[in-house]
């Protein structure tokens, strides 16, 4: 079927694409961030509806039948777009899949008192869709956002492991839990996040279970292709990756080296 397209603004989604390639390390991805045109989170629906759209269509011409929205603001704002108006006429026989349900999904096993904390960007957090979505699949939760706006550029410009960054990890949690002390699940709902976990812990404190989608969304993938056989692939042998960049390509490798845990090399591409 080709390789299978992760697609995020920048460099978070790379936490997903990492956990893919552990559950499927036979399948060839294309991973591409649009990271000259970062950070999504406070762009308006229909700029990052476009946005994305573009870079769908980019993957698709590339061979990707399936693509994976590895960005909460973009399946939050554009997906559902995506899926419903521009599919149908593109090619119905292609997929386009977020990282938002995968997550949700997972609440009712880990929450016992169902006061869910959502830790997002302003973009994922201002759409409402976290909220929405969790009601359809559990009505009686109940959700309470915060938006991390210093979040994302404390991982893009490698500070998520200074001093500084402990400040602003513990404004944002704290402010969560004097909303709602209730909250017993908390979700990190940006796949930058993950890079912030081990400061993210420490100001929690233990006063709730924190789900990361990395492996959530690389369950919900290797299942979905188990159920759609017309988008499995010939997976015997040692998967590939290409990975494309809307930036300077040297400036990309070094940041993704950074969330792959090991080193890789980009083609630039234009949207």
């Amino acid at each position: 079927m080709g390789p299978i397209g992760v697609f995020d603004s920048g460099y978070g989604g790379l936490t997903i694409l990492r956990e893919i390639r552990r559950s499927l390390p036979g399948y060839d991805f294309m991973y591409l961030g649009d990271n000259a045109r970062a950070p999504y989170g406070t762009r308006s629906f229909d700029v990052v509806y476009e946005f994305t759209l573009q870079a769908v269509k980019a993957l698709f011409e590339r061979g990707c039948r399936l693509v994976i929205l590895a960005c909460n603001t973009a399946s939050a704002k554009a997906l559902r777009t995506i899926q419903q108006r521009d599919l149908p006429s593109i090619d119905p026989s292609r997929r386009v899949l977020g990282v938002i349900v995968p997550t949700i999904e997972k609440l009712g096993e880990v929450s016992s008192n169902g006061n869910i904390g959502i830790l997002a960007t302003p973009g994922t957090v201002s759409s409402g869709t976290y909220d929405i979505e969790i009601a359809k699949f559990f009505p009686r939760f109940r959700t309470v956002s915060r938006a991390c706006p210093m979040w994302v550029p404390l991982v893009e410009n490698c500070e998520h492991d200074g001093p500084g960054a402990d400040y602003f990890v513990e404004k944002y949690v704290n402010s969560l839990f004097e909303e709602e002390p209730e909250i017993d699940t908390l979700v990190l709902g940006c796949t930058h996040y993950p890079l912030l976990l081990p400061k993210i812990e420490k100001a929690v404190a233990g006063r709730a279970a924190i789900i990361t989608q990395g492996r959530l969304v690389a369950d919900s993938l290797a299942d979905y292709l188990r159920r759609h056989p017309d988008m499995d692939a010939d997976c015997s042998k040692e998967g590939t990756v290409t990975y494309l960049t809307t930036e300077h390509p040297d400036k990309f490798t070094g940041m993704a080296s950074i969330f792959m845990e090991q080193p890789v090399s980009a083609s630039r591409i234009e949207l």
